[in-house]
């Protein structure tokens, strides 16, 4: 709104990105809420101390842009800015739909998993394990027995090709040049070794996959001669104990998310379901701020057109209602500047009118004494002309005093009535107030002027005189409300008002301020507060100002001081023009 035009401020990250990193979000959710229930219903472990940290790396930086985010809409609200409680509103709308939204789904998670969680601790899982290792064993030692009865019933050592029953094969290795080779083999082909499992008499220890769904028993009666023979546990024994032992380990598993159960639901719900949470609830608030901003510049540019700001345009490439309202207040305020360019039209011809009357009022009063002083001369010229020298200098000087002011006066309204053309040079603005300030600190020594914040790279569209008479009537005004003493700064901006540049130039002081009553007298012509005043000093520099295509105005509150602005056509430029 300073610029006079106003442009979207909503954030630093589109709606459009937001929407795009949520969805990215949501994807990385899905991958890696996978793993962590593959890994976690692996082991049964909460993750580790690094995981967790990695993991809630994003939870905690949405949780820090929430917070910037929340902390400015806080701040808006205790600064009372405008549209600070409508947006409140609206995003207390926001909240409250996706926490309606939300709650049902986290309520029916917490009972589904505590319901599993009571399930899991309705099954006995151990002794169902524990009766499972002892009947696999039981089975185990029953063989066993059973082969021994066999060994003992049976001579392995005689060349018998027919086996008893269980009986999987026999095979004989004898010692030969160094290794044991094969001598003899009988039975089924699966049974078959390359070298003795021992050397010793005895059941070796079973090897898997050696020895799978088989009993060995190794009988040395010679010293070059040992004989295998193998029992057959059924081809699904050592399958099934496996199975068993898998199964066993994934009790252990269960019991392991039976005790951290709760950990890792807190876990869950923070790396996963959190982050989606707070990205719906910024994309709220970046929502909120998209659909407050047009009616909160609305707002701020309805108060500044009652104010007088007739040149104020809002920025809009929305094509939806808000936008068409925003095109035609801006189309209202374009109707709104015409009439009011009309009316000061007319106005100004009434002002003419006025001042012309006025004018001929203040050249009527001076012409009285001039016209005293002259009869007073000539009637003691009559009279007594060898005593006119006691009166001669007192009315001659009365004479040409009334005939300057004459002068003055007329060369003002001169200054004010001659048409101005728009200048085509350029002033470096820094060397006139430079120029100028020189001469008014050295009488003026009260007067403190600070002049740091004027740009030495601004030039403006007018002649150097101009911009000399225009600082001076200010500087002279400002002085006098300060009554001689105070402070005084000058300082440059450059602002845009549509799509041209212009120089603001302001002039503050520490005075005693304008008026109520004065306000809106202030660029009347001949209307003055000074004793010695004409009452154009301000009316010449607001024609100047306009005849260059520029504006002026001030802000102005009793015993604080006075700032008037003035906008100048203006470039910013390393070099002058």
């Amino acid at each position: 709104m300073k610029n006079g035009k106003t442009r979207p401020d909503y954030t630093i990250v589109s709606i459009r990105i937001l929407i795009l990193i949520y969805t990215i979000l949501c994807v990385l959710t899905v991958l890696f809420s996978r793993k962590f229930f593959i890994d976690t219903l692996h082991d049964g472990n909460v993750p580790d101390r690094l995981n967790l940290i990695v993991f809630l790396i994003i939870p905690a930086v949405l949780l820090i842009i929430l917070g910037i985010s929340g902390f400015g809409l806080f701040s808006d609200i205790i600064s009372h800015r405008s549209g600070s409680k409508f947006k409140a509103r609206l995003l207390a709308y926001f909240t409250i739909i996706v926490v309606f939204t939300a709650t049902p789904i986290i309520i029916i998670t917490v009972n589904g998993l505590t319901e599993i969680a009571r399930f899991w601790q309705s099954i006995d899982t151990a002794s169902a394990t524990t009766a499972a290792n002892n009947f696999v064993a039981n089975n185990y030692l029953m063989h066993t027995e059973r082969f021994e009865n066999i060994l003992k019933q049976n001579d392995f050592s005689a060349r018998d090709t027919k086996l008893p029953p269980d009986i999987a094969a026999v095979q004989v290795f004898r010692f030969t040049d160094g290794s044991w080779l094969e001598r003899s083999f009988t039975g089924k082909e699966r049974f078959r070794l390359l070298s003795p499992p021992s050397n010793e008499n005895g059941f070796p220890v079973r090897e898997l996959p050696r020895d799978r769904d088989t009993i060995r028993y190794v009988q040395r009666r010679r010293q070059n001669t040992i004989t295998v023979i193998n029992y057959d546990l059924g081809e699904d024994f050592d399958l099934g104990k496996d199975a068993l032992e898998n199964q066993t380990t994934r009790f252990e598993t269960i019991n392991l998310l039976r005790a951290n159960l709760r950990p890792l639901l807190l876990f869950y719900y923070g790396v996963f379901f959190l982050p989606t949470l707070l990205m719906t609830v910024i994309i709220a608030i970046s929502f909120t701020r998209r659909i407050t901003h047009p009616i909160v510049e609305l707002t701020e540019a309805t108060r500044r057109v009652a104010e007088g700001d007739f040149a104020i345009q809002i920025l809009s490439r929305r094509n939806d209602e808000l936008g068409l309202l925003i095109r035609s207040f801006n189309a209202m305020v374009q109707d709104l500047e015409k009439s009011r360019a009309a009316l000061e039209k007319k106005e100004k011809i009434s002002i003419w009118q006025n001042m012309a009357q006025q004018l001929a009022h203040e050249i009527k009063n001076p012409l009285t004494p001039i016209k005293l002083s002259a009869e007073r001369v000539l009637r003691r010229w009559r009279n007594n002309p060898e005593e006119i020298g006691e009166i001669l200098e007192s009315s001659m000087m009365a004479i040409i005093q009334e005939t300057e002011g004459l002068s003055t006066l007329l060369n003002e309204f001169r200054t004010l009535s001659k048409p101005m053309e728009p200048s085509q040079t350029w002033t470096v603005l820094r060397e006139s107030v430079e120029e100028l300030i020189n001469a008014y600190s050295t009488s003026y020594p009260q007067v403190q002027f600070d002049i740091d914040h004027v740009d030495k790279n601004i030039v403006v569209k007018i002649e150097k005189h101009r911009v000399a008479q225009i600082l001076a009537n200010l500087i002279i005004n400002a002085i006098d409300a300060m009554n001689g003493t105070g402070s005084i700064e000058i300082r440059t901006d450059l602002v845009k008002k549509r799509d041209v540049l212009y120089c603001r130039l302001s002039v503050k002081d520490s005075g005693k301020g304008i008026g109520k009553q004065d306000i809106h007298l202030l660029f009347t012509p001949y209307y003055t507060t000074k004793e010695s005043g004409t009452g154009l000093g301000l009316p010449i520099v607001e024609r100047i100002v306009n005849d260059h295509g520029g504006a002026i105005w001030f802000d102005s509150a009793e015993g604080m001081g006075t700032t008037f602005y003035i906008d100048l056509p203006a470039e910013k430029n390393e070099e002058e023009k």
